[in-house]
């Protein structure tokens, strides 16, 4: 059984910091790929960023360049870094694992075809 917890959300002024964390349980999580998706009140569940076992990684254009995820596979965590947050980034994020389709997929198939999933962390942004 796969365990995905999220910690790290809160509120912040925009322009400001926060950094996300997903402990992942339950599974020998090598070659696992691992992202993160938000879903802001009324809207689709959206692709934020993911991370291969490799550490190769693929971002939401909204989010390339203020946003970075990582990963410490001895700790079986992901990190997403995230800087100069908009109020437009005002979501839950959602921590995924996936051990079929990959970092690269993961950017770009729906959200319902990972069966891996977090509670959800909200992070909130004021202008």
């Amino acid at each position: 059984q796969v365990q995905l917890v999220e910690s790290g959300g809160g509120l912040v002024q925009a322009g400001g910091s926060l950094r996300l964390s997903c402990a992942a349980s339950g599974r020998t999580f090598s070659n696992f790929a691992m992202g993160w998706f938000r879903q802001a009140p009324g809207r689709e569940r959206e692709f934020v960023a993911s991370i291969a076992w490799s550490g190769g990684a693929y971002y939401a254009d909204s989010v390339k360049g203020r946003f970075t995820i990582s990963r410490d596979n001895a700790k079986n965590t992901v990190y997403l870094q995230m800087n100069s947050l908009k109020p437009e980034d005002t979501a839950v994020y959602y921590c995924v694992a996936d051990s079929i389709f990959g970092a690269q997929r993961m950017s770009v198939m729906p959200w319902k075809r990972f069966p891996y999933w977090g509670q959800g962390t909200q992070v909130t942004v004021s202008s």
